[in-house]
């Protein structure tokens, strides 16, 4: 696959992690964040995308979501924290399929690599800025939100790769 491929499928995935994060949002007045379905998208760009292209286009595109929602303090620990959660996946998810996993078994590790560096992180953003109050208020928020990315990530990686484009970028990006 050629480099302007690779970037534009980057930049589709970016958007698709900050729309994904921003068309519905729920607030949790005890974190001062959100409950969002964006980390589908953040486990999908890792999937599909692979390690170095993935990563960057959950990081990226989750800390616009952030700054473009208000949320603008939260951006360079969601960038970290969605970065880390697409490289898991892609990394996880290789691992799984080249080993003879269905794919739909093998998101469940992705998701819940989401799920831990979701709430770790997200607990030390708030302990680091606001004490262990809130840090302990944030964790079932940030678990509900892990959930229910992998379960919409399960349901939208088949409709994703039933796509011709995008099931050949999956297979190219993974083997890089």
């Amino acid at each position: 696959m050629n480099q302007t491929k690779k970037l534009v499928y980057t930049a589709l995935f970016t958007a698709l992690c900050c729309v994904g994060t921003m068309v519905i949002q729920i607030p949790t007045p005890a974190t001062h964040g959100y409950i969002h379905l964006g980390d589908a998208f953040v486990i999908l760009s890792g999937v599909i995308l692979g390690k170095k292209y993935g990563s960057l286009a959950a990081g990226i595109g989750s800390a616009f979501a952030d700054i473009f929602s208000g949320y603008a303090y939260y951006a360079p620990t969601t960038f970290i924290v969605k970065f880390m959660v697409a490289l898991c996946a892609a990394v996880l998810y290789k691992a799984l399929t080249s080993h003879g996993v269905k794919e739909l078994i093998a998101m469940i590790p992705c998701g819940l690599a989401d799920i831990l560096f979701v709430v770790a992180g997200y607990f030390l953003h708030s302990y680091i800025t606001e004490g262990i109050g809130p840090a302990l208020l944030s964790v079932p928020s940030n678990a509900i939100q892990g959930c229910s990315g992998l379960i919409v990530a399960a349901i939208l990686l088949p409709i994703l790769t039933a796509v011709p484009d995008i099931k050949k970028a999956k297979l190219c990006m993974n083997h890089e």
